[in-house]
């Protein structure tokens, strides 16, 4: 993408509506042009044109721009500037670099409060070679371990004739000349336009998180894409942040778009403070935190998630691995239908606008695991958090939402408020991913992962079925095989399924001791079963004491696997002389 000077097209305001504005003069102006208006010169994007009037939806606050009030466009897209300096760092929804602590940024401010900046530039290609977009030109490292890999950008090819040696430079500087074209470590890329890959990678490598439920249950693969929605205090942004600080992707984008000012600076800290498993240093420093808070500019928030991807599809063309969490996207549709509501266009369920489908759609859709440009694999895998109006799972982006995403990690009020966490619940949480990830658990030797995912997931729906009988009858009124099925469902949930984020031996779960877990579950069940068919009694059953099966979990580290199988076989060999 050419960083080249364009025309400058100057016109006024005509009125000014909220975050609208009406604009004409703008001779020659596009669709999803940028301009800046006012004295301020506040950024705004073309999104209407009809005749010689265009609206334009404005990303500051326009208090003070009146009627007659300069505007100026630049003849570009909205974009942002991409280079080194990303990570660890807080930005607006516009990718303008904000201060931790306070969140807000000064009216018209750009983006080039970083440009000064100077980074230690290793080359790695060699004067005379034939380069197009994504070939590898060097490298800059930031933080302590992260190798930030500078590449030739997308759209330039020819010969290298000029390359800097190894020394400090600014982001913004030449580095090399491929071409005609001079390249620095930094150049501008437009957020609605998703970055050129060289093919989708259609090899499924799974995501791991970290967290039992999920990885057994309900996984998902790098560059796949997932919802959890969920009511007021049911735990999504705990769980996201289990997710940003135990996945195994390289780079996690934080999208705080539309939450509470308070609760996205707590969030921010928590990063701060948080250690990376892998580093051992914050986790920040291998984060993006673009935040746009609900006391923002409404318009930048919907701006937000369309820069958040943008920035996950650059480190993608590195070739690594980056998640991204947006929390949360029903906050994103309120502003699209705020902005439909003030440019009159025809509402349709709830005041969503018409587009709310197609724009989930196109958003999701940038999630992916690809070959890059240089050849190497890389992915984006989307995480969006869907909060419901009163928990209403029904509401239109839900609703919308499940049809787009492969994944659904769907929170539990009940299970919330019995302090189960994670409160992913079982009946309305679903994997498209899950027959894709057998196929990989198989081919890495691990054949037997389905028959137990699907032993696990059949045996919670027929507890949920017999409990609403008890509700009705009581348990004591169940035949004796029925209630053994209950009594292995409440370890199953105890046992796997719950997990303690605030525990140093259980907030995450390593592959094996996973495995280990729900295999030992599985196989007191079924001796319970074949206890009962000999004839012992449910009572008898229920009297034993299986409190070490049920703190299992916590016992040893995240990859204990020789505690949990003491406990099986401790506890099957009680089960043993019952018979």
């Amino acid at each position: 993408m050419s960083d080249a000077p364009v025309e400058v097209v100057n016109g006024s305001v005509r009125r000014v509506n909220g975050p609208v504005v009406d604009v004409v003069g703008l001779d020659g102006v596009a669709m999803f042009d940028v301009v800046a208006i006012g004295e301020a010169g506040l950024a705004g994007e073309i999104v209407s044109i009809n005749g010689d009037v265009a609206t334009a939806q404005v990303y500051e606050y326009d208090g003070g721009v009146a009627p007659g009030d300069g505007v100026t466009s630049r003849g570009e897209q909205l974009s942002i500037t991409l280079g080194p300096g990303l990570l660890g760092h807080v930005f607006d929804g516009i990718l303008r670099p904000l201060e931790p602590e306070v969140v807000w940024l000064a009216a018209g401010r750009s983006d080039d409060a970083a440009a000064e900046t100077t980074w230690h530039f290793t080359p790695a290609a060699t004067v005379g070679e034939h380069l197009a977009g994504g070939a590898l030109l060097g490298r800059v490292t930031e933080g302590k371990h992260f190798e930030h890999r500078v590449l030739v950008p997308p759209g330039v090819e020819g010969i290298l004739t000029q390359l800097a040696p190894e020394s400090d430079a600014r982001a913004d500087h030449p580095i090399a000349r491929v071409g005609d074209v001079d390249v620095s470590m930094s150049h501008r890329w437009p957020v609605r336009v998703p970055r050129p890959a060289r093919a989708r990678d259609r090899e499924p490598r799974l995501l791991r998180t970290g967290q039992r439920v999920l990885d057994l249950l309900y996984p998902i693969v790098r560059g796949s894409s997932a919802s959890v929605p969920g009511g007021f205090g049911t735990g999504k942004t705990l769980l996201q942040q289990q997710i940003a600080k135990w996945c195994d992707a390289e780079v996690i984008v934080y999208v705080g778009c539309g939450e509470r000012g308070n609760e996205m600076i707590d969030v921010l800290d928590d990063l701060a403070k948080l250690s990376d498993p892998r580093t051992g240093g914050p986790l920040r420093e291998r984060t993006v935190c673009i935040a746009n808070t609900s006391n923002m500019p409404v318009m930048a928030r919907e701006a937000s998630i369309y820069t958040g991807v943008a920035v996950a599809e650059f480190f993608r063309d590195m070739g690594y691995d980056v998640v991204v969490i947006a929390d949360s996207t029903s906050r994103w549709a309120e502003a699209l239908r705020e902005f439909a509501s003030r440019t009159n266009q025809l509402p349709a369920e709830e005041g969503y606008p018409a587009t709310l489908a197609s724009a989930l759609a196109a958003f999701y859709e940038r999630a992916g695991s690809f070959t890059t440009l240089g050849g190497s694999r890389g992915s984006v895998t989307i995480i969006g958090a869907v909060s419901p109006p009163g928990g209403d799972l029904t509401e239109p982006v839900t609703a919308q939402t499940r049809r787009f995403v492969r994944c659904v990690w769907s929170l539990d009020r009940d299970l919330a408020y019995a302090r189960h966490y994670p409160a992913v619940s079982w009946n309305e949480s679903f994997s498209r991913d899950s027959d894709a990830i057998a196929g990989v658990r198989s081919a890495e030797g691990d054949t037997q992962w389905a028959e137990r995912r699907a032993l696990a997931l059949a045996l919670l729906a027929e507890a949920e079925r017999l409990e609403s009988l008890v509700e009705l009858v009581g348990a004591a009124a169940l035949p004796d095989r029925q209630r053994v099925m209950l009594r292995s469902a409440k370890l199953l949930k105890e046992s796997v399924l719950q997990q303690d984020a605030m525990s140093d031996d259980d907030a995450y779960c390593g592959e094996a001791k996973q495995q280990a877990l729900l295999e030992m579950i599985l196989a007191i069940h079924e001796r319970f079963l074949e206890l009962v068919d000999h004839g012992v009694s449910a009572e008898r059953l229920d009297g034993l004491d299986l409190a070490r099966v049920s703190a299992a979990r916590e016992s040893g580290g995240a990859d204990d696997v020789a505690a949990v199988t003491a406990i099986r076989d401790s506890a099957l060999a009680t089960l043993k002389g019952l018979g």
